[in-house]
């Protein structure tokens, strides 16, 4: 059995962050370790995430004696090390001795070195190098008491068009489609005369200036991209385990990106991690969260990591806002209740040059008197208290949204019929009406099994696979429920549009005769639907007579066509609701299913999840608010026992155990 998270854990929350010592002097250190032993939860640092140069500060040499010294102290204090390869930013030299090892964009254009990610997936020589110094740093720490986990390489996103991918992406189309009358038919080449005669006649999607690329082209170059990069990934994991059998393995996602099957790296990786910064001042930050952590969860199947966060201001934004204070801590705990046995940050001291050195820290510029410290000493403390109750708790969900990233970019192409309609903001629209109904939800697959759920739920999957299409018709064949919106099941897993606009056996399952036209809508422009508006889309649907429930536009050019439709147990949504219409159309579909809330008459703006035995309440606002928990309970923060009710003060929390 391959590692997990449990492994490194231990039974407790794992707290800290990326830390990178090599930016200051050695005294430092010592003050580091003194601060993080003074915030009591932090035992845990991820280090060696960008040292490459460091380590490496000429071809071949080693230099790991700094890095000796740091494993021992850290080791020395309790404090376990998550070691990083630094494969994510080559040394200068790299590029300017192999130039081969940069990648390049659409336009043929080099990315330097200067930055970070500068490395191409494809390169032989990058993949020679990063092997050597995963091999070396295994061999070396793979004993080291201080070692509980490896991080592999960072933010996997880096795409590359050049010439030694053309060739890796030449090898990948054989293998996929073996002839190129298979490629010439998934791609639809009978369009525009680009029928191809040769495989070396075939290249990246690289910039057409005239109009539009091939989409069939484009949609294997993204999936091509993402198996490149996994393939860096998965060669120095193996490295790693072979050396560390019992030690869990990982890469950090980012959240909801487009550039990686996550649903297929996750099952690659031992622990699942995501970086996660909402925007302080964004009314849905939270949302955003959930949305991410339940994502996160359900690749994870479990407990899952987050990687980093911020303790104060990001500084990639046009307007960097610091967090207020209590939402640092409250949005740690909401990651917590939905899934997270670690909770970690960039960074841990605030860096004094570079380019992120508005980027905050654990331990800020203001030190440790700054704000942002003492309230990482609060939670760490709150956290390490409850840890023996959550740690390994699992989720149990009824609903499960369902999420393709083949889906995402295949209907993201840029000659589709609304750029209005961009499949983040749709998802987003939907899970918001479930969270703020307070249904907890899973994500899956579109062929996972999805017989443990009542409802299955899909904002958008504009590509469908036949698997797919026959686990969805077998779902609600099965007796359970299914709801789906607007642009579903259109098009095969070639980007092909199936006959009649939507598969055939969907237009069924629907009640829905024909399909007749797609109507997007301009920005800020609604339809008028009975006892609701909808905004961004709409379709002239006719259905079949009799074999379907509506709710129909009215007015318009779709006057009286069905906006919703609901045959048996599958509804159709032809066009997005208004907020507060989704969330009470989603709602009443729930309640059909036989979903209830986590807990019943919440005030608007808390939150309210179960993990294990556990219920976490999370107060959003900014007011003191009081929410009725019917029976006695233990506050485990608080250290006291509740009975029926709890108050709540701006931005808290409470974790409860019946």
């Amino acid at each position: 059995m391959k590692p997990a998270l449990a492994d490194a854990t231990r039974g407790r929350i794992l707290f800290g962050g990326d830390y990178n010592p090599e930016q200051w002097p050695e005294e430092t250190w010592q003050d580091d370790v003194r601060l993080m032993k003074q915030a009591r939860g932090v035992n845990s640092v991820t280090l060696g995430v960008f040292s490459w140069s460091r380590l490496e500060p000429e071809p071949g040499a080693r230099e790991f004696g700094w890095l000796d010294r740091l494993m021992d102290l850290l080791h020395d204090n309790g404090i376990g090390v998550v070691l990083a390869t630094p494969t994510s930013s080559p040394p200068p030299w790299m590029g300017r001795l192999h130039p081969d090892t940069l990648p390049r964009d659409a336009d043929g254009h080099i990315e330097w070195w200067g930055g970070r990610q500068h490395f191409s997936h494809s390169s032989a020589t990058y993949r020679r190098y990063a092997a050597a110094i995963t091999e070396d740093l295994a061999a070396r720490y793979g004993t080291h008491p201080a070692l509980t986990m490896w991080h592999i390489n960072n933010e996997y996103c880096t795409a590359d068009h050049g010439d030694e991918a053309a060739a890796a992406f030449r090898r990948w189309l054989r293998q996929r489609y073996t002839t190129l009358d298979a490629l010439n038919s998934a791609w639809g080449t009978a369009f525009w005369s680009q029928g191809y005669d040769t495989w070396d006649g075939i290249l990246p999607p690289r910039r057409a200036h005239h109009y539009l690329k091939n989409p069939g082209q484009v949609l294997d170059f993204r999936r091509f991209t993402s198996d490149m990069l996994l393939e860096c990934y998965t060669a120095e994991r193996d490295i790693v385990r072979r050396h560390t059998p019992h030690l869990p393995v990982t890469t950090n996602f980012m959240p909801l990106w487009i550039g990686q099957d996550a649903w297929r790296w996750a099952r690659e990786e031992d622990v699942v991690s995501v970086d996660l910064y909402p925007d302080p001042r964004d009314p849905l930050g939270a949302q955003h969260g959930a949305l991410v952590q339940d994502l996160t969860r359900s690749q994870a199947r479990g407990p899952w990591m987050l990687m980093e966060q911020a303790a104060g201001p990001v500084n990639w934004r046009g307007v960097n806002h610091p967090k207020p204070r209590g939402l640092n801590r409250l949005w740690s705990f909401q990651a917590v209740a939905r899934g997270a046995d670690a909770v970690c940050y960039f960074q841990w001291r605030q860096s004094r040059q570079g380019a992120e050195k508005f980027h905050s820290g654990m331990v800020g510029h203001a030190g440790e008197q700054g704000r942002a410290y003492q309230e990482v000493r609060q939670l760490g403390a709150e956290l390490e208290r409850i840890s023996g109750d959550v740690s390994g708790g699992r989720i149990d969900a009824d609903v499960v949204v369902l999420h393709d990233w083949h889906s995402w970019w295949a209907g993201a192409h840029e000659g589709r019929l609304s750029t209005l309609v961009d499949l983040p903001e749709v998802l987003t629209a939907w899970h918001r009406a479930l969270w703020e109904a307070h249904l907890t939800t899973d994500f899956a697959h579109p062929e996972h099994d999805l017989s443990g759920y009542r409802l299955v739920v899909v904002p958008q999957l504009y590509l469908l696979t036949d698997a797919a299409v026959a686990n969805l018709l077998a779902y609600v064949r099965g007796g359970s429920t299914l709801v789906c919106g607007f642009l579903t099941g259109v098009a095969d897993e070639d980007d092909r549009v199936r006959t009649g606009g939507m598969d055939a056996r969907l237009r069924e399952l629907f009640g829905i005769r024909t399909l007749h036209e797609w109507w997007p809508l301009e920005a800020g422009e609604t339809v008028a639907c009975e006892g609701f508006r909808g905004t961004l889309w709409s379709e002239e649907i006719e259905p079949e007579p009799g074999a379907a429930e509506t709710v129909p536009y009215r007015g318009g050019e779709l006057d009286g066509l069905p906006a919703v439709l609901r045959r048996g147990r599958a509804w159709y949504v032809s066009t997005l609701p208004e907020p507060d219409a989704l969330r009470t159309l989603l709602s009443g579909i729930a309640a059909g299913a036989g979903v209830r809330p986590v807990l019943d008459g919440l005030p608007a703006g808390v939150e309210a999840v179960r993990r294990g035995e556990l219920l976490f309440l999370l107060n959003h606002g900014r007011e003191q608010i009081t929410v009725q928990v019917p029976g006695t309970h233990h506050d485990l923060l608080g250290g006291t026992d509740v009975t029926d009710e709890v108050t709540l003060g701006r931005h808290g929390v409470a974790v409860l155990r019946s």
